[in-house]
């Protein structure tokens, strides 16, 4: 591209009308999934239509992409215009979709590095850039899709039923038992037994799905009282006798609870159907972004959930170094 670059570094030609069609053409190229070699564009008239704009500006902004690299075509007669090659990076680029920017849970376990590792390579090998930010508690998670600072959350499947109806969020995929955590356990100091009458339970209110196991446990039992206490703290409330017991997962017990802890299964005291939609991963979009504009509906389609669980299941064995 020999143009003189403006504001950001892009070339001054797509800050004309016709770079903005430019513009355009590129990001409805990524989304409908016609920015690979072969693919037949869309008619002139057809993207003139969509765009509110002339069939000689839409020309024109196949021409900019062309002489960018980011597209080549060929025209075949009446079979309409085809195209040879594509540099997705670029089409992305030019586009202005920027990143799909997704929320996460801290990752605190290698469990949770894996997915974020997985979900990284899936969006990657789909040739959408990607970011991720990390907020404890799904409720923080879903507030920050709804306000716009993400398209894209990472809850459990049982977090993400209990919370979807109350915003204009809808479930986008469901990745599985044992994506979002191994299991949980009942945890107990040292001395003390379900039996023990008046138990202090720890809870973390940041936390759907720990809080409403630790009430399934332990509601029924006389003489319960509820100990506040977020992730970092419940070790520190269980060694120091603030709190008795608690519901843990598992992927992070012994190692931030400390080994001295008790730790017993919950056994039938959950239904199985419960565990494992603690224990799987949901991954949340704002209602209606399939048909968007933003960056997660250009890309929606086209990223392979496969990619997320495999690569999770090579970071859970040691077979692939965490990166995201």
């Amino acid at each position: 591209m020999n143009g003189i670059l403006g504001p950001g570094g892009l070339d001054e030609r797509f800050l004309t009308r016709n770079g903005h069609a430019a513009r355009q053409l590129a990001a409805l190229l990524i989304r409908q999934g016609t920015d690979g070699a072969g693919a037949r564009l869309p008619r002139v008239r057809d993207v003139a239509e969509l765009l509110g704009v002339g069939n000689g500006t839409v020309q024109s902004a196949l021409r900019l992409l062309e002489e960018a690299g980011a597209i080549k075509t060929v025209a075949r007669g009446h079979l309409g215009t085809f195209l040879v090659g594509s540099d997705r990076a670029a089409l992305w680029r030019l586009s202005g979709l920027g990143a799909v920017q997704a929320a996460m849970p801290l990752p605190h376990s290698r469990r949770f590095e894996g997915l974020a590792t997985g979900l990284r390579a899936a969006f990657e090998e789909a040739g959408a850039p990607f970011a991720l930010t990390f907020l404890r508690g799904a409720a923080a998670r879903l507030t920050a899709l709804a306000e716009g600072r993400a398209e894209l959350a990472v809850l459990s499947r049982f977090a993400a039923d209990r919370l979807t109806g109350r915003q204009a969020v809808e479930l986008i995929a469901d990745l599985g038992p044992g994506t979002y955590v191994g299991a949980h356990a009942l945890v107990l100091r040292p001395g003390v037994t379900l039996g023990s009458p008046g138990l202090r339970i720890a809870v973390d209110d940041a936390s759907e799905d720990q809080r409403m196991l630790a009430e399934r446990v332990f509601a029924h039992r006389p003489g319960v009282a509820w100990v506040p206490c977020s992730a970092l703290q419940v070790r520190e409330a269980l060694a120091q006798g603030r709190a008795d017991a608690t519901v843990w997962n598992l992927d992070e017990v012994p190692g931030q609870l400390g080994s001295e802890v008790q730790v017993l299964p919950l056994g039938d005291e959950l239904t199985r159907d419960l565990a494992v939609r603690h224990t799987s991963a949901a991954l949340i979009g704002r209602t209606g972004e399939a048909t968007g504009a933003g960056a997660l509906a250009a890309v929606r389609d086209a990223v392979d959930l496969s990619v997320v669980t495999a690569v999770q299941g090579e970071v859970l064995r040691g077979e692939r170094v965490p990166a995201y």
